[in-house]
């Protein structure tokens, strides 16, 4: 949520920012929804206090015995007008705060410029795509010669976009994630199980409701979403919260399922497990003073690099166009690693600077000092492993002339098989 006392006193500067985000025409008319509710505040209570004092006139007329039919009358009319302006401050405030929900956030003036994949701007290249002696594999062959990932089974029992993992597979997703929970609690964050069905409330706090219900499983019996990503239970950890600045930073690592509906992905990645409906992700969440977003944006960086890196995959560094962010960002940054089987770098983790964005709309504050006002946090996240994708690039770019795949030695210390055949 923006700050509307912001976009009241500088609304150029936030529509010139919001225009690079093509989401600036819509200010101009929360304004004139924000004036209007401002001035019948007012006169609603205004109307009010003269319902007051002709009720008090009524009263003390029938008991002095006079005629009271004038003061009757003023009151019935009052409460006619005040009907009116209250029904209408309600569809003003429904509809201002509609479209100030919908905003999305002020991007980093730093973020690239345009509104597509193509506008991304690389900021680095590190490692070296594998140069095969002969025609590599893609993940499915790779699996399906072991019988670790059977496609045809789950879409039988589940549908399109479902898989089973199985065997050695199964082993080396644990491993990964058990390296990278460990990775992490060594850098401070705080292992975390979250629940998956989730409440509007902490949808609608992470900015993925109103504007990314389609993409959302719900359960309207329950009035419960499964989450898409460990991102939205994390951030309603201090949801209403004020803390003290010395608990600041504080930072998880979440493991869930997630689980998206991929509207609109009909036709995208259908072979294999790159894009299906469910999978493994583990998540990192930070909540910081707003002087230390920058740092720990950079930060969170670092740490998705390093496994990148530890893994041994060859991968690239691009910084998000602003037109193609996610709401809640101001900015984000993209790790793609090489697939061997697409000839081309694809995304496997991200980490996004949402500022104070999510902080406004879960109300989640901090005290600077004793005494002081509280303010609102900022809070980031991102993507220390995506399993799924993940698995796929370990198996492409290690995999040998024989059909097997050698894996690292960092994830056998955790208990994965030296080599999957």
């Amino acid at each position: 949520m923006l700050d509307l006392k912001l976009i009241r006193s500088d609304p150029e500067r936030v529509k010139a920012a919001l225009a690079r985000r093509g989401a600036a025409d819509a200010i101009d008319e929360l304004l004139a929804l924000d004036e209007r509710r401002r001035e019948l505040l007012p006169e609603i209570e205004a109307a009010r206090s003269r319902r007051r004092q002709a009720s008090e006139q009524i009263g003390a007329a029938k008991k002095s015995g006079e005629d009271a039919s004038a003061a009757i009358a003023e009151v019935r009319k009052l409460k006619a007008e005040l009907e009116g302006m209250e029904a209408e401050l309600g569809e003003v405030e429904e509809k201002r705060d509609l479209i100030a929900s919908s905003l999305p956030n002020i991007p980093d003036p730093d973020s690239p410029d345009g509104f597509t994949d193509e506008d991304a701007v690389t900021l680095r290249e590190v490692g070296t795509p594998p140069a095969f002696d002969f025609e590599p594999k893609d993940h499915l062959e790779l699996a399906e010669a072991g019988s670790m990932i059977d496609m045809e089974a789950a879409a039988r029992t589940s549908g399109a976009r479902f898989a089973y993992l199985k065997g050695d597979l199964v082993m080396l997703e644990f491993a990964l994630v058990r390296w990278a929970m460990s990775l992490l609690r060594e850098q401070g964050h705080e292992p975390v199980i979250p629940p998956i069905l989730v409440r509007e409330e902490a949808l609608f706090g992470t900015g993925f409701l109103p504007g990314d219900r389609d993409q959302i499983y719900e359960l309207p019996k329950d009035e419960l979403y499964l989450a898409g990503t460990a991102e939205v239970p994390l951030a309603s950890l201090h949801a209403g919260a004020i803390l003290e600045a010395g608990e600041l930073p504080i930072r998880y690592a979440g493991f869930s399922s997630c689980f998206r509906r991929e509207a609109g992905a009909a036709g995208r990645d259908t072979r294999g497990i790159f894009r299906v409906h469910q999978f493994d992700k583990v998540e990192m969440f930070s909540f910081v003073e707003p002087g230390r977003a920058h740092e720990e944006h950079e930060r969170i960086l670092a740490i998705e690099e390093r496994i990148l890196s530890e893994l041994g995959l060859p991968y690239r560094v691009v910084d998000v166009a602003v037109g193609d962010l996610g709401g809640s960002a101001a900015r984000k940054f993209d790790c793609e690693a090489w697939i061997p089987s697409q000839a081309r770098y694809r995304e496997l983790t991200s980490c996004s600077n949402t500022t104070d964005f999510q902080a406004r709309r879960l109300s989640c504050r901090f005290r600077p000092g004793p005494g002081t006002a509280p303010e609102f946090v900022n809070t980031l996240n991102g993507t220390a492993v995506a399993v799924g994708r993940t698995l796929i690039a370990l198996l492409e770019n290690h995999q040998q002339e024989d059909g097997s795949v050698e894996i690292p030695a960092v994830l056998q210390d955790h208990g994965a098989p030296a080599r999957i055949a």
